[in-house]
């Protein structure tokens, strides 16, 4: 793509209002090129920072959420998330809403090469339908925090059988600013060879779209699936809180 061509697709995405317009203005061609290359890709703004402050502010309602998970105890990391419980909050239904039809091609593609089923409808609500009969019924949207010396440990989101192989993150505060460190990891176990890490700032309002578990990589025999595990490097101050959207609901 030109320079000229991305700047007026970055130029719409800001433009747009609800996040909803600012996914679709989004360079879907340029966000598929990154994730074959390198399992994630990085979205223009899909959220206002008033938008952002008011998703974050919500992680004090406890009664939005379904849980709370302490990752120290559960030896994930250091800090705590939450699972949203129904109804979820409007940005968050929309956002998840939007985002699929744009990644499930991408989903598609990535399982013809890997010679795998592709079990995902066109439409989302049929998705989570089909997620609901293998039992797995608990929505997946996350909001978590992290604090002075907090971090999370390289893993996985799968849940159950039903998995949707991408998922997106979005940075709810500004790094630099609010927080320091926090950076986002993702680490691909490559066959025969050392692993490769790749670490991402993630900007307030931006999403970063990642591999649940796995892409396709180019191979002698053709294509195999490289191992992808993701988590967060150590915070070095202040606050840093971001929004996980999940396509796929857990048992």
């Amino acid at each position: 793509m030109s320079t000229s061509k991305a700047t007026t697709r970055a130029g719409k995405a800001t433009a747009a209002t609800s996040p909803s317009e600012r996914v679709a203005a989004a360079d879907w061609g340029g966000i598929g090129g990154e994730l074959d290359a390198y399992g994630c890709a990085s979205t223009p703004p899909l959220l206002t920072p008033d938008v952002c402050r008011g998703i974050a502010g919500l992680y004090d309602d406890v009664e939005r959420f379904r849980s709370t998970v302490d990752m120290n105890r559960h030896r994930f990391g250091s800090g705590q998330y939450r699972y949203f419980g129904h109804p979820l909050p409007e940005p968050v239904a929309e956002l998840r809403a939007a985002l699929y039809p744009y990644l499930l091609p991408i989903a598609r593609d990535w399982a013809a090469r890997l010679g795998r089923p592709a079990p995902w409808p066109d439409r989302f609500d049929d998705w989570l339908e089909m997620c609901h009969a293998a039992g797995q019924r608990r929505p997946t949207p996350i909001l978590l925090t992290y604090g002075p010396g907090d971090w999370n440990a390289l893993h996985r989101d799968l849940y159950g059988d039903a998995v949707f192989p991408l998922q997106v993150v979005i940075g709810l505060d500004r790094p630099g600013i609010d927080y320091t460190g926090g950076e986002f990891l993702l680490v691909e176990q490559r066959p025969r060879a050392q692993s490769r890490g790749t670490s991402v700032v993630l900007e307030q309002g931006r999403g970063l779209i990642f591999t649940t578990r796995e892409r396709p990589v180019r191979s002698a025999r053709g294509w195999s699936a490289g191992q992808i595990r993701h988590g967060v490097s150590t915070v070095r101050s202040g606050t840093r809180r971001t929004l996980g959207l999940v396509f796929h609901d857990a048992a």
